[in-house]
């Protein structure tokens, strides 16, 4: 198993249209073959603070993601949403 973290900043006053858009991209993301999961996690103390937890079979399909319709809509209509440059952290499973 793959997995990468993406951490997001949105701008505040954008929130609720970050949290719709990255949804329409996650349900879509479960559709992929190579995806297992697909989180969206908001901070409770920094609503405007997200991390996206996606759980790849390989790295191949992390690749074959980036390729997809939706997340290329996804990463076009949230781009001027954040309030800075999103990031991401890459890593192998020890365990399970």
């Amino acid at each position: 198993m793959f997995l990468v973290h993406v951490h997001v900043k949105v701008r505040p006053e954008r929130v609720e249209d970050f949290i719709a858009a990255t949804l329409e991209n996650a349900r879509n993301s479960l559709d992929e073959p190579g995806i297992i999961r697909f989180d969206v996690l908001q901070n409770e103390e920094d609503p405007a603070d997200f991390i996206l937890i996606e759980a790849y079979k390989s790295q191949e399909a992390s690749g074959a993601h980036k390729n997809t319709r939706h997340y290329k809509v996804w990463r076009n209509i949230v781009n001027d949403m954040m309030a800075e440059s999103r990031y991401s952290l890459r890593y192998k499973t020890i365990f399970p």
